[in-house]
């Protein structure tokens, strides 16, 4: 058997054996409410908690969406920015080409602006 099976075969036995735990602990839990309560007022415990956890748990994948959905945009919107300061970049380039002067400081500039927009990129991310 090689080493990836035997790994998953032992990470699925120890899921299977705390799932059981699991089962177990609550089953004793609801006994020993049940005899504190009653069996109905137990039941109707153990549903509500069970239903605020998973609301609770439904909530926090909501929450998380939102925030991936919220990178994304902000990826998408850098991305965008990025794309239109090139082609700006690209279409004044043959204009500031014919002069002299501004080829002579406008190159460094344009050549450190480009580094720094690529940090920023890079640092984003």
């Amino acid at each position: 058997m090689s080493k990836a099976r035997t790994v998953a075969l032992v990470w699925a036995l120890i899921g299977l054996f705390c799932a059981l735990a699991t089962g177990f602990l609550i089953a004793a839990g609801f006994m020993v409410l049940a005899d504190m309560v009653g069996p109905i007022m137990a039941a109707l415990i153990f549903a509500g908690s069970f239903f605020g956890l998973a609301l609770i748990v439904y909530l926090g994948a909501l929450i998380a969406r939102s925030r991936r959905r919220q990178k994304l945009a902000e990826r998408r919107r850098a991305n965008e920015t990025g794309a239109l300061l090139t082609t700006a970049a690209i279409t004044a380039l043959p204009l500031l080409a014919k002069s002299p002067g501004v080829l002579r400081l406008g190159l460094p500039i344009a050549a450190i602006a480009a580094i720094a927009l690529l940090r920023d990129g890079k640092k984003s991310e």
